[in-house]
């Protein structure tokens, strides 16, 4: 049995946010729903991974995303040049760097952050379980 996580998240505007994550990120649109019980959503991902991101926004009772400094979502992209045009893209998306709350993060990587306050590092940096 092959496991799936998927991390949701609200926000304060479905189609913007769709667009900076595919932009900024280079995310697919996995898959969407409207009105499904007064929420809309999309799913985000790579296309054959077993990870991806929702975005929900609920038309009947919308919730201020609330998220803190260190609440991360971390991006390992140990080619200098990957690693380059991907802080460009999410720029260009709309994300705007941010000073790193932990200075762990600063030392081989940049803080980003999107229209709601939430953070992504992009880590130039390989990482493995193993």
């Amino acid at each position: 049995m092959t496991s799936q996580l998927r991390i949701a998240r609200p926000v304060t505007n479905l189609a913007e946010s769709v667009a900076m994550y595919t932009q900024g990120l280079g995310l697919d649109v996995l898959g969407s729903f409207e009105e499904h019980e007064g929420f809309d959503g999309t799913m985000l991902g790579i296309r054959g991974e077993n990870v991806h991101f929702e975005f929900t926004f609920s038309r009947l009772h919308p919730v201020a995303p609330t998220p803190t400094a260190e609440d991360l979502l971390v991006f390992y992209l140990p080619e200098m040049e990957a690693w380059q045009h991907r802080c460009k893209c999410l720029l260009a998306a709309g994300f705007k760097e941010v000073p790193s709350f932990n200075p762990y993060w600063s030392q081989n990587g940049r803080t980003f952050e999107d229209r709601d306050g939430y953070r992504l590092v992009v880590q130039r940096a390989a990482w493995s379980n193993v």
